[in-house]
């Protein structure tokens, strides 16, 4: 392939980027420390409201431990850890992250907090899911996706399962996918990807330690084979978590608005 070629399916509908939109909140944390208002050493002091489902090794710290950035930026990238994810967005700032996303993805691109991609999910049976806090999250998340979870949900909102405006979890997702949070098309986040290898987003120090940390991404081997046909070849490198391989080589593996695999629940 030569510079410039690009191939694309479907690139430019919006798509839910799902961990996608840890690149954008990688870029602003380098930019903070650019600026030096951070260092990769700084260390940032966990909350009890940090705490969400789907992460790895923070989730074994407790609220008051002191984290650095330099690994809280690990953690979210390579092992896809929502609660490291959601400690450098509140660290920085949801508008800088936003920031950046309008400016390297898109206007139309708006990225929430992950435990806020719960909520307005659960949001989608329940208006009050508004209010769920992170040990509910926690607790929904060791709940078997299913009716289990949405009895669990029911309780924890104190609202029978009868008032719930979708019968599912499901449903509820496809509706919170159809919302746009956290969506964009393929085509601009891939020129987002291409701009910060050409380092244009970033000094060249930042370029370098953001990109080898992508290069070490230990979940997009996995969720590849999850949704691409067996006849596909396997990646030969490995790739961002969940939207990354529609923009680094490999067609994305379901192209019904959402990228990657969909893990209804979490």
């Amino acid at each position: 392939m030569e510079r410039n070629e690009s191939y694309g399916y479907r690139a430019t509908e919006p798509w839910y980027l799902a961990s996608g939109v840890k690149v954008p909140v990688a870029i602003a944390v380098l930019r903070e420390v650019e600026s030096g208002a951070l260092s990769l050493d700084t260390r940032v002091v966990l909350r009890a409201d940090d705490f969400v489902d789907g992460a790895g090794a923070t989730n074994r710290h407790r609220p008051g431990d002191a984290l650095p950035v330099s690994w809280l930026l690990e953690q979210m990238i390579v092992h896809s850890d929502n609660t490291a994810s959601d400690v450098l967005i509140r660290t920085v700032g949801l508008h800088a992250v936003n920031h950046v996303a309008a400016e390297l993805v898109g206007p139309g691109l708006h990225i929430t907090t992950l435990a806020d991609v719960r909520r307005l999910a659960y949001g989608q049976l329940h208006p009050d899911a508004a209010r769920l806090g992170s040990a509910d999250l926690l607790a929904l998340g060791r709940v078997p996706a299913g009716p289990a979870r949405v009895r669990r949900l029911a309780r924890l909102l104190d609202v029978p399962v009868e008032r719930f405006r979708r019968p599912d979890f499901a449903s509820a997702f496809e509706a919170y996918y159809a919302s746009g949070a956290n969506s964009a098309p393929l085509s601009d986040y891939g020129r987002m990807l291409a701009a910060l290898a050409d380092g244009q987003v970033l000094r060249p120090e930042s370029t370098s330690h953001l990109l080898q940390v992508m290069l070490r991404v230990q979940t997009g081997r996995q969720r590849l084979r999850a949704g691409l046909p067996g006849a596909w070849p396997s990646p030969t490198r490995p790739v961002p978590s969940t939207c990354a391989p529609a923009t680094w080589g490999s067609p994305c593996s379901r192209p019904i608005r959402r990228c990657g695999r969909a893990r209804h629940g979490w």
